[in-house]
């Protein structure tokens, strides 16, 4: 079964403290069921200084978040969409927005 959330795909935010943030699915950790959103679910990570060259710093970048966590946003309507999988005439899945009824891709 193919995978229903893509890198690339634009997401929203379902649950948490970034709740109805959108952004752009960066990466997928697939061993977790987490995805990397774009500007969403920023930690701050200390990291202390390897050499006299360099200094001590806070990091902050993104967390991972739980795939149940986000919605895809259907390209064709601009709204959060469950996802379904249809088959083509050529054998092919492709997946299908549960609102508009439409490709998705």
């Amino acid at each position: 079964m193919p995978a229903k959330i893509k890198r690339g795909d634009k997401v929203v935010v379902l649950t948490g403290k970034d709740r109805g943030k959108r952004g752009t699915v960066r990466r997928i950790i697939t061993k977790t069921d987490r995805v990397i959103v774009e500007g969403v679910n920023i930690v701050k990570r200390h990291q202390r200084a390897r050499s006299q060259a360099q200094v001590s710093q806070i990091l902050e970048r993104e967390a991972p978040l739980h795939m149940s966590n986000v919605m895809l946003i259907d390209p064709n309507n601009d709204k959060p969409t469950r996802v379904t999988f249809r088959r083509r005439d050529d054998g092919t899945m492709v997946r299908v927005g549960k609102k508009s009824g439409e490709d998705i891709e």
